[in-house]
């Protein structure tokens, strides 16, 4: 029997029930998992129910349980399912099976009369069975003849039935009296509880089943087996199907919780206009895309939740795997090519402030099937689609999201909750199919620009730029790729910089480790602003610096500064948890929000004066709005160098006396003096001074002679790949021999073939994370500081290895696995490895 013989309705009700954060999924045993027969010794459950309910229990946040009328014991002996699934026996009264101990003296007594009071009423009586369990009889008279088995029920209903402290049940052929209560409705709950299901599934065919139906509310499925009046809410026909419908259950939760088709990080291009980012899959699936910002909520989140948080989706009708992916030259216009058919994708440029427009162009000469299923807000809002000759809008949405698509014939289904919509399109060689996605409007008209003209507009955007730097020789092409991807991830209207296009790509698959890197954080902007500086674009680093001053803006001072802030500049609100969606391949929680906002930060102030200084170097001229900024952020550090923080590394613990912040703050002080003395600005009194005591604070507390190399805080031996900044922005000279024995022990403790770890200490959260991008980087700086170029040549040639086939990095690498981790595209890691290039270019 397949899934599609079950009905319609239960189908969609499955699929939607097995979203949910916490699930718990529990049977009857007779007549449910096992079939109806002549001897209940004999009843063996269908193995392929088994199998569905053993796989169940076996998943992350799902619990298992069989609840039977049956006595514990021989509801074990007999189903023989594993320890994974709980079992629950007489009517809901056993939870284990030392239950019987649990009985007081009353209790016990009450039932042996009741046990010698049934033996005498059936006494003779043919075909009737007693079934005795430790806190409860049960009589069975399926095998009786009607008679007999009429004139002993009707007995033991007009005798103990009616003793205090006895607790009745009855079902099919059969009547239950226990000492304790029996109620498979409260083993539901309880079981509920225990598990902290956010929903729960129940499977019955008897009339004390429906005790447990009673208690299904809200997002619960309750599904009857057979004939009879019943509270469930879907009907099924017999164990058989119930074999069915739990391994439709477990396939659906299964793609839910692990997504299988996830693709491999590192091969998911973006798309970007300065204001906007997508990211588009190998095939042509849009896997993500957040509207009004790019950390607002997302419109599709297939990337974290797969096809049911939404996606829109071009394959060949006839199937077929793609060929390859590939960005046009020198642009951010993506094209996904098969055999006959040809996607090409980009965000458009000139539209309004409040719209983030995507065009997918279709050509070739293959039929192709178009699938558009937009869930916004993270799918938790319903969507309805409505089909117009002009295309789709999408209803029931706060802010308006319509697809143009003249005179393309949808088909469109719902589950209930969200619609979807169908099409088969196509096109030919000379005349395209073209999709115009347009979030923030309903406005289905014709585009006023010519398209061929619009796509020709969107590719000279990026390459008339691309034309303007200056790139290195070595791996100038992956160079200018790197360069393209940190502009995408500036916001033009704002200013700021994303560290990230995504959030929640694990740093360990299946791990917690799930961050939202969406924001602009001070280091990190600075950090992408200078290096897009060194290639010879100065604008992004103004915009940047002009973000910052409206953030100053809205302070006391920089030392009130947060680590981060949103695109528009404000505070980030409260952390949180999208617990609908399972994460890349079942990587959970998906965040939203960063709890970094809280921390303090010391080393914030050095990147930012560093990208002063560089900017006021290439312009030729510091302005006084920067250098009165300067000013104020060494008098921030003046006053705060002294206090332990929370670091580069936003570790969730108590603040330490890091060596990188420290080495921050006198690089605040140093960048300071070198802007004045360069741009004729007056050198405060005390900051040479202070320059010099921060410098003796590291070189005397910052090293250890134990380990032989300068640690990650003052109070331990363990290593971090941030030190290693102390020779390379010059607090110490690299050919002290100090900085030299740092670079030996970094590497004998952090590197790892192709990568570098940030560190390997306990930071508090379980599991794993990969090497950091940034930290090979840095080794590599290191190594070239200290005289090794081979050294440092092979693991640049390992970290351009690791870019995916479009030339993009995520945040980490995992040597063993062989596997990209992290958020994607990581500005860190295309900002680093331009470092490289360029100092290998030297």
């Amino acid at each position: 029997m397949t899934a599609e013989a079950l009905p319609a309705e239960l189908r969609r009700a499955i699929v939607q029930i097995a979203r949910t954060p916490r699930l718990l999924v529990a049977c009857d045993y007779d007549g449910t998992l096992a079939p109806i027969v002549e001897n209940p010794e004999n009843a063996r459950p269908h193995t392929e129910s088994v199998g569905a309910l053993r796989s169940l229990a076996g998943l992350h946040e799902t619990t298992a349980a069989v609840i039977s009328g049956r006595a514990l014991r021989d509801l074990a002996t007999l189903s023989r399912l594993p320890a994974e699934v709980h079992l629950v026996g007489s009517h809901g009264s056993e939870f284990d099976v030392g239950f019987v101990h649990a009985l007081d003296a009353e209790a016990r007594d009450l039932h042996r009369r009741i046990e010698a009071e049934l033996e005498k009423l059936t006494e003779g009586a043919d075909g009737v069975h007693l079934e005795v369990k430790p806190a409860s009889i049960a009589v069975h008279v399926r095998r009786a003849p009607a008679e007999v088995a009429e004139d002993v029920l009707g007995k033991v209903r007009s005798g103990p039935c009616t003793w205090t402290g006895v607790q009745v049940t009855e079902g099919k052929a059969v009547i239950e009296l226990a000492v304790v209560q029996t109620d498979k409705g409260h083993a539901l709950d309880v079981l509920r509880h225990q598990a902290g299901a956010t929903a729960a599934v129940f499977v019955g065919d008897d009339v004390t089943d429906e005790k447990a139906f009673s208690r299904l509310q809200g997002p619960d499925l309750g599904v009857k087996v057979g004939e009879g009046e019943t509270l469930a809410g879907y009907r099924i026909d017999d164990p058989v199907s119930v074999a069915t419908m739990l391994a439709l259950l477990l396939e659906e939760r299964r793609n839910w919780l692990y997504g299988g088709q996830a693709p491999p990080i590192e091969r998911l291009s973006m798309v970007a206009n300065e204001r906007s980012v997508a990211l588009v899959t190998p095939d042509a699936r849009l896997t993500w895309l957040c509207h009004p910002e790019p950390d607002s909520a997302a419109v599709f989140a297939d990337l974290l939740g797969g096809p049911t948080a939404g996606h829109f989706s071009v394959s060949p009708e006839r199937g077929g795997l793609p060929l390859g992916q590939r960005y046009l030259p020198g642009t951010m216009t993506v094209e996904t090519r098969w055999s006959g058919l040809l996607v090409t994708d980009y965000l458009e440029h000139d539209v309004p402030a409040h719209r983030t427009d995507l065009t997918r162009v279709l050509s070739g000469s293959s039929a192709a099937v178009v699938e558009f299923a937009p869930r916004p807000e993270f799918g938790q809002v319903q969507v309805r689609l409505e089909a117009t000759p002009d295309g789709l809008l999408v209803l029931g949405t706060s802010d308006p999201i319509a697809l143009r698509a003249p005179g393309v014939e949808w088909e469109i289904t719902s589950d209930g909750q969200v619609d979807s919509a169908r099409a088969v399109v196509r096109p030919t060689p000379d005349e395209p199919v073209v999709f115009e996605l347009r979030c923030g409007t309903r406005d289905l008209s014709a585009h006023p620009v010519e398209r061929a003209a619009r796509t020709a507009r969107a590719a000279s955007y990026w390459t008339d730029w691309l034309d303007t730097l200056v790139l290195p020789p070595v791996e100038k092409d992956l160079v200018a790729r790197s360069a393209l991807t940190l502009r995408g991830l500036c916001h033009s209207e704002t200013g700021a910089i994303m560290a990230a296009a995504t959030t929640s790509l694990p740093e360990e698959i299946g791990g917690i480790r799930n961050w939202d890197y969406r924001y602009c954080w001070l280091r990190d902007a600075s950090m992408t602003a200078k290096a897009l500086v060194s290639l010879g674009s100065t604008v992004e680093a103004e915009a940047f610096l002009g973000w910052v001053h409206g953030v100053l803006a809205t302070i006391p001072g920089p030392e009130r500064l947060h680590p981060l802030y949103t695109i528009a500049g404000t505070t980030l609100g409260p952390e949180a948890v999208i617990d609908t969606l399972p994460g890349y391949a079942g990587s959970r929680p998906v965040r939203v929000g960063n709890l970094a906002n809280q921390q303090v930060q010391l080393d914030v102030f050095g990147p930012v004066v560093d990208l002063v200084a560089a900017l006021a170097e290439a312009k030729g001229s510091l302005s006084d709005s920067d250098w009165a900024m300067v000013e104020a952020m060494a008098e921030a550090v003046t006053r705060r160098w002294r206090e332990p923080d929370h670091g580069i590394w936003e570790e969730r613990h108590r603040p330490r006396h890091h060596v990188y912040s420290k080495v921050m703050c006198w690089l605040t002080i140093d960048r300071a003096i070198t802007l004045a003395e360069a741009h004729g600005r007056a050198v405060h009194a005390d900051w040479p001074g202070l320059r010099d005591t921060i410098a003796e604070d590291v070189l005397t507390n910052g090293w250890n002679d134990e380990v032989r190399s300068f640690t990650t805080a003052y109070d331990g031996t363990d290593l971090d790949a941030a030190t290693l900044m102390i020779g390379m922005v010059g607090l110490i000279d690299p050919t002290d021999e100090r900085f030299q024995a740092t670079v030996t022990a970094t590497e004998a403790e952090l590197r790892s073939g192709s990568t570098v770890y940030r560190y390997h200490r306990d930071d508090g959260l379980p599991g794993d994370e990969g090497g950091f991008h940034i930290c090979a980087a840095w080794m590599i700086e290191a190594y070239l500081l200290t005289g090794r170029r081979p050294e440092a040549e092979d693991l640049f040639a390992q970290i351009v290895n690791a870019a995916g086939p479009t030339g993009l990095l995520p945040e980490e690498y995992d040597p063993v696995a062989e596997r990209s981790l992290g958020n994607h595209p990581q500005a860190y890691s295309h900002l680093g490895l331009i470092r490289c290039a360029q100092l290998l270019s030297a």
